[in-house]
């Protein structure tokens, strides 16, 4: 008798359970039902609770309904009848209005004068929801005129550029903050000078021996030439410098010794070595490098 009524109080209740247990409980930055997928198990016997109240509530109100005599029934068709008819009526009446079309009984008000194969026209008025919409976009072409081509207001390249301005910004401070975040793959060639000496430092401690202070090589190759055996550029130095030079040649893998942004600082040290005059450099190893930062991995 009050399906609709009853429906609408489960889903009430229901979305209000959910909100209830989402910010009631306290996950940090997670959603609730993420890391408590316990809620919905909670919420769910909630929903099941609520419907059950209210098909208990519908089977009383069937039950008093037979005990009633034939006049009284009438009676409480009649209200119910009445009841339903206005349930919801301010909203159909501002759907009516909105509307501004004149009811099937009176069209012939409206009824303009030529036929076409049994077919007439209605002189209808246009529904205020659209007049006002067309209203609403004639001030906003009057305000969007004004502010960008009047006031000189951000255009789409404007906004555009702020945005890479900004995301180049947050790019850099996490990369700051997460240096340990790099690979051979997305290892950029840094020049920061404190970044380099750290660099010189490791070189110090771990490369010195096999390619001399000065990078002109010993019994590893020479450092400071066109000539590379495994590839040149920041990346390719980064991932021979992890993994470990050519299998049965000596130079073994830095990955477990040297922290990534380490291993990136001397990367970029033995890049900065290039073009350097060492006192006794080794002859050239290798191929001539031409291929920039391409990874030959």
């Amino acid at each position: 008798m009050k399906t609709t009524a009853s429906l609408l109080r489960v889903i009430g209740l229901s979305v209000l359970g959910f909100f209830i247990l989402q910010f009631s409980v306290d996950s940090g930055d997670q959603w609730a039902y993420s890391k408590y997928p316990i809620l919905w198990l909670i919420l769910l016997v909630f929903i099941l609770f609520v419907v059950a109240a209210e098909m208990m509530v519908a089977a009383l109100y069937r039950i008093l309904y037979e005990t009633l005599n034939p006049e009284q029934k009438e009676s409480y068709n009649l209200a119910e009848a009445k009841r339903k008819e206005k349930q919801f009526s301010w909203i159909k009446k501002k759907y009516a209005a909105m509307l501004d079309s004149k009811p099937i009984t009176s069209e012939e008000e409206i009824m303009l004068d030529h036929e076409y194969d049994g077919i007439r026209e209605l002189d209808n008025n246009l529904p205020p929801w659209w007049k006002y919409l067309f209203y609403v976009t004639i001030v906003f072409a009057g305000w969007y005129l004004v502010y960008y081509e009047i006031m000189g207001g951000p255009n789409q390249y404007d906004e555009y550029e702020t945005e890479v301005a900004a995301a180049e910004i947050a790019i850099a401070k996490f990369k700051a903050e997460n240096k340990d975040l790099v690979d051979a793959s997305t290892v950029e060639l840094l020049e920061d000078p404190a970044d380099l000496k750290a660099g010189k430092a490791i070189y110090d401690q771990s490369c010195l021996a096999c390619h001399a202070a000065d990078g002109g090589g010993g019994i590893g190759p020479n450092l400071t030439d066109e000539y590379w055996i495994l590839g040149g550029g920041i990346k390719n130095v980064y991932h021979t410098i992890s993994e470990g030079g050519r299998s049965g040649k000596g130079m073994v893998p830095w990955k477990d010794e040297l922290k990534p942004n380490e291993i990136a600082q001397v990367a970029s040290y033995v890049i900065s070595l290039q073009d350097t005059e060492p006192a006794d450099p080794k002859e050239p190893q290798g191929d001539k490098w031409e291929g920039g930062d391409e990874l030959i991995h």
